[in-house]
């Protein structure tokens, strides 16, 4: 595995005009040299970034109970949800290739709307309990029904807690890092009964934030303005460089 060849997509005219000899974006670059951290960014690339899934990282993902997951449409609007089920509901197919199911839920889709957009997606599963570890896994995925995901991967695809996938996000995996333990706190995992499935509102948390009804301002109140604060432009053409 060459990872000083391993860049993400790009245009043809931005690899002409910056071409780093690391993983990672064009922003991640120019930021590091505004910023003066290329060193020790090159030295967690060459260490601890991979393009395919390690012996190491695939019992983890095995062991894992629960994953966020970030998706974005196609004009670069984001959303991140949250999977969970017993361990093994990841399913690694192979060290470039895993899979989650999806179960019937809210019916928004937000995730998979996204990715009928755009297939990029990152994954973020955390240990908090035993090796206080976290694992990122980027890459590209598809929805796949159940029926076709069984017939390819029968031995993947048996039911967990009683529930049957509706279909699969297989995510071709593009990259594989770790998540530094220094601020993962520890928690302690409690005996707990999950309502699988449950249309019961109250067991799905009904309305707890109020959105359905929200604060009305008090009488006469005038909204302050909303002035936003001036971003930092870095851009290929920065005299930083």
């Amino acid at each position: 595995m060459n990872l000083l060849s391993f860049t993400r997509g790009r245009s043809r005219t931005a690899r002409r005009r910056y071409d780093p000899p690391q993983p990672g974006s064009r922003g991640e670059h120019m930021l590091q040299e505004r910023y003066g951290t290329r060193e020790r960014a090159t030295k967690f690339y060459n260490g601890q970034v991979t393009t395919q899934l390690t012996p190491k990282m695939m019992e983890f993902i095995g062991r894992m109970e629960m994953a966020f997951v970030a998706t974005a449409d196609a004009k670069g609007d984001c959303d991140v949800s949250f999977r969970a089920g017993a361990p093994g509901f990841l399913r690694v197919l192979d060290e470039r290739t895993l899979a989650y199911p999806e179960y019937r839920g809210n019916g928004v889709m937000a995730s998979l709307g996204n990715l009928s957009e755009n297939p990029h997606i990152g994954l973020l599963m955390i240990d908090f309990v035993e090796d206080l570890i976290g694992l990122h896994v980027n890459g590209h995925a598809r929805v796949v029904d159940d029926g076709t995901f069984t017939a390819r991967y029968p031995e993947r695809s048996e039911p967990a807690e009683g529930r049957r996938a509706e279909r699969w996000v297989v995510v071709d995996v593009v990259e594989a890092y770790i998540h530094c333990r220094k601020h993962i706190p520890r928690m302690q995992r409690l005996p707990q009964k999950r309502a699988w499935g449950t249309d019961d509102p109250a067991r799905k948390g009904g309305d707890y934030f109020a959105a359905r009804a929200p604060a009305a301002p008090p009488a006469g109140a005038i909204p302050a303005p909303r002035v936003p604060l001036p971003a930092e432009r870095i851009t290929a053409d920065d005299p930083a460089h």
